[in-house]
């Protein structure tokens, strides 16, 4: 692999959140109050700093990545992928190691974020609907608490509307999924305009331009949303032979498939297999032979690749805080939508309930939140927002289903979930995952696939141990040994549904047409 090196302008970003961002300890005592620095420990957290923004009302910027995989950041074990300056981040303040996706998919899991509800609550139930402007979101919330709010990137939901959305002072979005260069944006709906450049590049400066005009004395909240590294995957020409020393092979996963429902075999050959076009990576598919790992080995090192510039862009945004003197007021949650699915099963893309397309990075480091400390119990999409509010000190959104990580991360929380359950619904315009609905513990996974017709599953269902089983490579669904195990898991599954208001026949879902072979509309890849 080529050493990625950093600039003398990249050691100056980490230089200066070492001294910024650790100059907040663990806190073991009262001494540091809710992240005021040590040079201000005799000052009350409600007291107000220079700039007039109260430290119990701190800012927000809030960085949202698509498609990212836990493992492709330094910070979550990546041996290739060197991310600095989100490793740094991580460093300074919570990295949640259990972190997951109620619904792997773009739309329904941003919608989840931002409301704090689960895909069948918000109804964003695939990639072409709108968030429904009526609900409660958390940036609104401190919008109508006095925040300047704005929203610069990706937003996806309404695949076809460009224009600003409610709650947000600003807004600077695109059409669909935006490309990777030269993308048109609409600049809060006063122009339509095209600059030149890579996208990681062109958000960020979108981002900077918005937080140099900044109200001094105002508390501020951004939504930043990268396309990155969502498909198709185009790194920066300085990042695009990064990776060619380094070897890719399908995942072992990928050939152990023998006690697998069916759909995961034929999914194979699909837009969704190892053996499709990969993203257009390959160009000749279906094609199984040996040697063509190496197109999956080409897609992996550009996945990667553009990671690096999202690594790029945090160090930017970071710096800015720092030298306005800001960085300390300012609570920075870095996360990703959805997980990815890289080879496993056989798979690539998400949607399914597997361990690689459901779990998420999050990273959240400023006032009211420890330094250097990793949580272990399992949180959701569904949280952010509750934890944003209860860290701003803004009112709780009610009858939202997620839960506020305040008390988890600095004190530990007895009542916190040991259980949730997960839903996906069959796409038409994507046929090659069924309806999914399963439940995770802390030990054990069940998913079933319902057929969306009442009827009896068709498709053998998976249970895991994952506690013995991380890979998921050993299905007991129909071990006798596991009989009870299952039932048990079948029916907290069926409780839950329940009290989310999904039993009794409510739990509407399409009809599974089955996996098919054709590939997806070339506007809405």
């Amino acid at each position: 692999m080529k050493t990625r090196l950093l600039s003398t302008k990249g050691l100056l970003v980490l230089t200066s959140l070492f001294l910024a961002v650790y100059s907040v300890p663990v806190r073991a005592s009262k001494e540091c109050v809710e992240g005021v620095p040590p040079s201000n420990r005799g000052q009350d957290a409600r007291d107000t700093t220079p700039d007039g923004v109260s430290a119990n009302r701190p800012n927000v910027l809030f960085i949202l990545c698509d498609d990212l995989r836990p493992d492709a950041l330094g910070c979550y074990g990546s041996q290739h992928v060197k991310t600095p300056n989100i490793d740094a981040l991580a460093r300074g303040g919570v990295r949640f190691a259990n972190a997951f996706c109620t619904t792997s998919l773009c739309s329904p899991s941003r919608a989840s974020i931002l409301t704090g509800l689960y895909a069948h609550r918000h109804g964003v139930r695939d990639n072409f609907t709108e968030l429904p402007t009526a609900l409660p979101q958390w940036p609104a919330r401190l919008h109508a608490q006095g925040y300047a709010t704005a929203y610069i990137g990706k937003w996806h939901m309404g695949e076809n509307n460009d224009e600003p959305r409610p709650g947000f002072d600003w807004f600077v979005t695109h059409k669909g999924q935006g490309k990777y260069f030269d993308t048109e944006w609409n600049v809060n709906g006063r122009r339509r305009e095209m600059p030149k450049g890579y996208y990681t590049t062109v958000v960020t400066n979108y981002a900077l331009d918005w937080l140099k005009q900044r109200e001094a004395g105002k508390p501020w909240a951004l939504c930043l949303g990268h396309k990155a590294p969502h498909s198709f995957y185009f790194p920066e020409e300085k990042y695009t032979h990064v990776f060619d020393d380094v070897r890719v092979p399908y995942p072992a996963s990928a050939f152990t498939l023998d006690d697998q429902p069916e759909w995961i075999r034929q999914r194979l050959r699909t837009w969704h297999g190892i053996y499709g076009p990969l993203f257009e990576w390959r160009k000749d598919f279906p094609d199984d032979r040996a040697e063509a790992v190496k197109d999956f080995e080409n897609m992996v090192h550009a996945y990667w690749g553009t990671v690096l510039s999202v690594d790029d862009s945090v160090g930017r945004l970071l710096a800015f805080l720092q030298q306005s003197g800001q960085l300390q007021k300012t609570i920075v949650v870095f996360m990703g939508d959805n997980g990815l699915l890289e080879g496993e099963h056989g798979m690539v893309d998400k949607r399914t309930m597997h361990e690689p397309s459901i779990r998420i990075p999050v990273i959240a480091c400023g006032p009211g939140l420890p330094a250097g400390k990793v949580v272990t119990h399992q949180v959701l999409t569904v949280d952010v927002a509750p934890s944003l509010l209860d860290l701003c000190g803004a009112p709780a959104v009610p009858n939202v289903q997620g839960r506020s990580w305040k008390k988890l991360v600095n004190q530990g929380d007895s009542d916190w979930r040991t259980a949730w359950f997960y839903e996906y619904n069959y796409e038409k315009q994507f046929p090659y995952t069924p309806n999914v609905r399963g439940i995770r513990t802390d030990r054990w996974k069940y998913m079933h696939y319902p057929p969306g017709d009442g009827t009896p599953d068709k498709h053998l269902p998976e249970l895991y141990d994952l506690s013995k089983d991380p890979g998921e490579l050993h299905n007991l669904a129909a071990d006798p040994d596991s009989v009870s195990t299952r039932r048990q898991l079948e029916g907290k599954l069926a409780e839950m549904l329940t009290a989310a208001g999904l039993g009794d026949g409510k739990d509407n879902m399409p009809l599974d047409e089955g996996i098919k072979s054709e590939l997806p509309d070339q506007k809405i890849r």
